[in-house]
């Protein structure tokens, strides 16, 4: 008798192990799949968004661009092509968020360093006094890496229009001053298609960890569907 409930004890704890390994696999087999939002202009703060195109529900993707890197090289949506991307506001002589934000998406390059399908973009809001030289002098003191982060200077107008009809991302259309353009601290997480999928505080680490998660999020969104 005893070695009867010796054997069916046995047998129990090998039932208990596979039932949990079957109700593990059933779980993540029908738990739903993370996804990123696609921002859209309407769903956005006002104040951030252009009033032509507040109430775009659909369809919203960055506009083509052309402009000029540290480098002297004209950038377009070409370099972006089939890649993911983070892009920001800034100007190197500002003396409050941006070291902060600049640090904080060095730190970024670092973590995408191998990884050949994200790229980072930064635009300066005072292209009058952000030359490509200057550009250059704070790439260096910064540690850009050339092929992974284009800082882009160019035609002031376009900037802003990039930066309010497509970024949804300053909170003044600017008046023609060099300071006229309130910018945020927003980093802009966008994809392959060209379409908005993340707003995040590029002064806080933690934001910069929600970033980094989401940005893993979008890449196996990708691998899936090579898959």
């Amino acid at each position: 008798m005893r070695e009867f409930f010796a054997k069916f004890k046995f047998f129990g704890i090998v039932f208990f192990f596979i039932s949990v390994v079957i109700i593990y696999l059933f779980y993540n087999a029908l738990k739903p799949k993370e996804t990123l939002t696609i921002y859209q202009p309407s769903m956005v703060n006002s104040e951030l968004v252009d009033s032509t195109i507040q109430n775009i529900r659909k369809y919203h993707t960055i506009a083509n661009f052309e402009l000029i890197n540290q480098n002297g090289k004209i950038i377009t949506q070409k370099d972006y092509e089939d890649k993911i991307y983070i892009a920001d506001f800034f100007f190197t002589t500002c003396p409050t968020i941006c070291p902060i934000m600049t640090d904080n998406m060095v730190a970024i390059q670092q973590k995408i360093i191998n990884d050949a399908t994200v790229k980072l973009l930064s635009h300066t809001v005072t292209p009058e006094i952000d030359s490509v030289a200057q550009l250059k002098k704070y790439a260096l003191e910064k540690g850009v890496i050339d092929d992974k982060w284009n800082l882009v200077t160019g035609d002031k107008k376009q900037i802003y229009e990039l930066a309010r009809k497509s970024y949804l991302a300053v909170q003044t259309v600017g008046d023609g001053g060099p300071f006229d353009m309130i910018h945020t601290e927003n980093f802009i997480l966008v994809d392959k298609e060209k379409r908005i999928r993340g707003f995040y505080d590029g002064t806080k680490p933690e934001e910069i960890d929600k970033l980094l998660s989401d940005l893993d999020v979008l890449k196996a969104s990708y691998s899936k569907q090579n898959n």
